[in-house]
């Protein structure tokens, strides 16, 4: 994985979801743009981790240079999606992409849920 100790806020699905259907009939909404994030930053090699905590076994994340992730990410995107994939990230976009923002909780009223919780939630999939 490149990048396997950048964090970056990953923002669980059913946030996604719940977002939209609180602000989608609402007429407060109307015309608004949300950041939509996890509530902390978590790294690839984090990740492999909760993964590994959730199933009972080690999950590893290998981390490996750009050069060698461009190879294969290019010949499935392209050379230029692939440059854009892998430079967001790496976080090297701008300051605002690893920042995490509270607006799941401010549009729906319940907090973010985590990648812990996503991992346990999905589980199955990884057995």
């Amino acid at each position: 994985m490149p990048y396997a100790d950048v964090g970056l806020p990953s923002v669980h699905p059913a946030d996604i979801a719940s977002v939209a259907h609180a602000a989608l009939p609402g007429p407060g909404h109307r015309g608004r743009t949300y950041q939509l994030t996890g509530p902390e930053r978590i790294s690839p090699r984090q990740q492999a981790h909760e993964l590994g905590r959730v199933l009972g076994r080690e999950v590893t994340c290998v981390g490996i240079a750009r050069e060698e992730a461009y190879g294969s990410t290019a010949a499935v995107m392209g050379a230029e999606v692939a440059n854009s994939v892998l430079d967001l990230m790496g976080g090297d976009v701008n300051d605002a992409l690893p920042a995490v923002h509270d607006t799941v909780a401010r549009v729906t009223g319940s907090p973010a849920r985590t990648f812990r919780r996503w991992a346990e939630e999905n589980a199955g999939a990884f057995r």
